[in-house]
């Protein structure tokens, strides 16, 4: 009771908003797909409505292409109308973006995020947005039997400023949270103590893949828990194996953004549900496209994340209607370029795939490109002489003679302190 009092204090003073939201949340859970239909219809009108009163940029690009949600009618084929926004003119055209200077919100708070990409990005969140964001975060947790002021143990980066330093332990204290800081015996051995009255972990797949396989070599098994939520980064299948030994469970997948709020949850049944309610996803050329439908302080219509994505109307044993997003093949970025040809990066999810799938051998890996023409392999496995001939058949279906491929062993691909990137190019 001393948490739960602890947490919803929190939650008066700063997301007012979030019992309204979460209320809002459970109650299209089950939903018909047709009602889930009207529900983004009647949001998205609203949205347009507010962007092109109080949005500069919106104005121009609604009046560009003739869209006068004011006066004429709203339907989702009028978003289509609507250019796709690159993360570039999100950084660009910032200030005409936001709706902040027309505006008066209640409340709003300064984010920053680089993302994946490493642009730095800026932005005010309004407090309705921010309280829905976390009223879906609640009620994905709501599906395993999780209050969110439970216990939890959290895989996640540090900032050893002072001041933040001191901010992050008082925000872990009043979230009844602990982290884990490093790999040493020392502090590994804390976190796994303080685990055992845990009731669900988060945070960084990869980082919880490595503590799952070093609980196992301790002999450490943790049955309390009832959640482990990988977030942030793609959660490879041969984790499933370490962390149902370690902790019971396998690690379930959200998936969301800074800008555009949690679009996925996955449910207990195992399929990942579209946050419908919050957002409407097109996936055009197979990139993930994204109206953020609660972000009013600053707008993101048809947003390119720069994930490639399959979505399916699949019914769900769990009754959600939903839709599901089937899968997150892998970022939008840099070409792989040999030595005559590019090549886009999610060939390597390619040739990944079809070893597990053809050979039985589920690979973690990370790819690094200095030289054209060089691919450096990254591999947590023995190199040997028959995974060689393998790696290079399959590399070879790809890339033919136009590249060539350099296999390096590591104890982890994961670098410290970063989220993991299956390709990284430093080719400029």
């Amino acid at each position: 009771m001393f948490r739960k009092l602890i947490y919803r204090t929190g939650c008066l003073i700063r997301n007012p908003s979030i019992e309204k939201c979460y209320k809002d949340l459970k109650a299209t859970e089950f939903s018909s797909s047709s009602e889930l239909h009207d529900l983004q219809l009647e949001k998205l009108k609203a949205l347009l409505k507010f962007c092109y009163q109080y949005s500069d940029f919106y104005r121009n690009s609604f009046d560009k292409v003739g869209i006068n949600p004011m006066s004429g009618p709203v339907n989702f084929d009028i978003l289509k109308k609507i250019p796709i926004l690159t993360k570039d003119e999100l950084i660009k055209f910032n200030s005409e973006i936001h709706t902040t200077s027309s505006f008066e919100f209640k409340k709003k708070f300064f984010s920053e995020t680089s993302g994946s990409t490493g642009q730095a990005l800026t932005f005010y969140k309004d407090e309705v947005w921010d309280s829905y964001n976390r009223a879906s975060i609640n009620r994905g947790l709501s599906w395993f039997s999780i209050s969110p002021w439970e216990c939890n143990g959290y895989f996640w980066g540090f900032n050893f400023v002072l001041l933040q330093r001191l901010k992050t332990k008082l925000l872990d204290f009043l979230l009844c949270r602990f982290r884990l800081f490093s790999y040493s015996d020392n502090d590994l051995d804390k976190f796994l103590s303080k685990c055992k009255r845990a009731k669900y972990l988060e945070g960084y797949s990869s980082m919880i893949y490595e503590v799952a396989k070093l609980a196992n070599k301790k002999g450490v098994n943790l049955k309390n828990i009832k959640l482990i939520k990988g977030t942030s980064e793609k959660i490879y299948p041969h984790y499933s194996s370490e962390t149902i030994k370690a902790f019971g469970n396998k690690i379930i997948s959200e998936y969301g953004s800074a800008e555009s709020g949690i679009i996925a949850f996955e449910c207990p049944a195992g399929n990942m549900h579209l946050n419908e309610e919050t957002c409407i996803v097109e996936c055009i050329d197979g990139k993930a496209i994204v109206t953020n439908l609660v972000a009013m302080s600053f707008p993101t219509l048809r947003y390119d994340l720069g994930d490639y994505i399959e979505i399916s109307d699949t019914e769900c044993d769990c009754g959600r209607k939903h839709k599901v997003l089937k899968e997150v093949t892998g970022r939008v970025g840099k070409n792989i370029i040999g030595f005559n040809n590019n090549y886009p990066s999610l060939t390597l999810y390619y040739v990944f795939k079809n070893i597990a799938l053809e050979s039985g051998l589920e690979l973690t890996y990370r790819c690094e490109q200095h030289t054209v023409g060089f691919l450096v392999v990254y591999l947590e496995v023995e190199i040997t002489e028959s995974l060689v001939s393998l790696l290079d058949s399959e590399f070879s279906k790809y890339f033919k003679n136009d590249m060539k491929c350099e296999y390096i062993e590591k104890s982890t691909v994961r670098i410290k302190g970063r989220k993991l990137k299956d390709f990284e190019s430093f080719i400029d």
